[in-house]
């Protein structure tokens, strides 16, 4: 029977790791003092950070599996799953984590700024992959909040934490802006994958059934979480992804009306839109012409 764990407190997820607490919300770990174990499913109303050194099995989150790397740092926010699929073989579990409960930043700046860190949002297939000094900032990160941690709780406790916690998610965010970078060579290959997805979606009937292709609706065609693709996007062409899809729409738009003679209504329907008028709104917004215009001078 496959194990589930439920981990809603620091305290539980604590004692699942063979750790004493020494704050109620928030909790540095060290993995190696957790007792050998097989995979489990975990369901989390916490926030995660973890940094693992050894292979423990293929991670899967929501429908993506990926190979867990060591080095590799994966984010996990409130109301996530994640499942070892090694059900069988047990492992040491090696490497380090921060957990934290949302209640800790309550009331501070990082409260207003968590949901601005998209890889919080990330599929687990789309972890932060560290080089050796990135890899050592992480750690010395880790070291300066469990030091806090072993102090007297005070009233400068929780603000000094959730600084240390910010200051952790604003080099992750570098990181992975150097990620974006580094893998220029993957992102270009997504990023063509949209342009045919795109090309394929208006020569098909989707619209029809579908409407306009969303943001979300094409990240999942590609199997990236919709703030990755989103966020992948911006970086290699500057636009947002909806401006990509909005580029789109007007350059088929712009064929139909010049190369067919269809009506307006019809150019509307074969694009997705559910109303020709909104098309027309649309159309005028971008070009600087309605489509009977634009199809007039040209």
């Amino acid at each position: 029977m496959q194990q589930e764990f439920n981990f809603q407190t620091i305290s539980e997820y604590n004692a699942f790791n063979n750790h004493e607490t020494f704050h109620p919300l928030v909790s540095v770990i060290d993995f190696s003092k957790a007792k050998e174990r097989t995979g489990s499913k975990m369901n989390f109303e916490l926030y995660c950070i973890f940094l693992k050194d050894v292979k423990c099995g293929d991670l899967k989150y929501g429908r993506q599996n990926y190979d867990y790397q060591e080095g590799t740092l994966v984010f996990i926010s409130p109301g996530q799953t994640i499942d070892v699929e090694n059900k069988v073989d047990y492992y040491q579990p090696m490497g380090h984590g921060l957990i934290f409960h949302p209640d800790l930043i309550r009331g501070t700046s990082l409260a207003k700024s968590i949901s601005e860190y998209n890889f919080f949002s990330y599929n687990t297939s789309e972890a932060l992959h560290l080089s050796g000094k990135e890899r050592q900032l992480v750690l010395d990160l880790f070291a300066k909040i469990n030091s806090e941690l072993q102090q007297s709780i005070d009233k400068h406790s929780k603000k000094l934490i959730a600084s240390n916690i910010e200051l952790m998610l604003n080099y992750c965010d570098r990181f992975y802006d150097r990620q974006f970078i580094t893998r220029d060579d993957v992102n270009k290959g997504i990023l063509e994958r949209f342009e045919e997805l795109l090309n394929g979606f208006f020569v098909s009937e989707k619209p029809y059934s579908i409407g306009l292709p969303s943001v979300a609706y094409c990240a999942d065609q590609m199997h990236l979480s919709t703030n990755y693709f989103g966020d992948l996007i911006k970086k290699e062409t500057g636009k947002s992804a909806q401006e990509f899809i909005q580029n789109k729409v007007i350059e088929v738009a712009k064929n139909k009306i010049f190369k067919s003679d269809k009506t307006v209504s019809e150019i509307a329907y074969e694009l997705g839109f559910k109303y020709p008028q909104h098309f027309s709104r649309f159309f005028k917004q971008k070009v600087g012409q309605t489509p009977n215009e634009y199809r007039s001078l040209n």
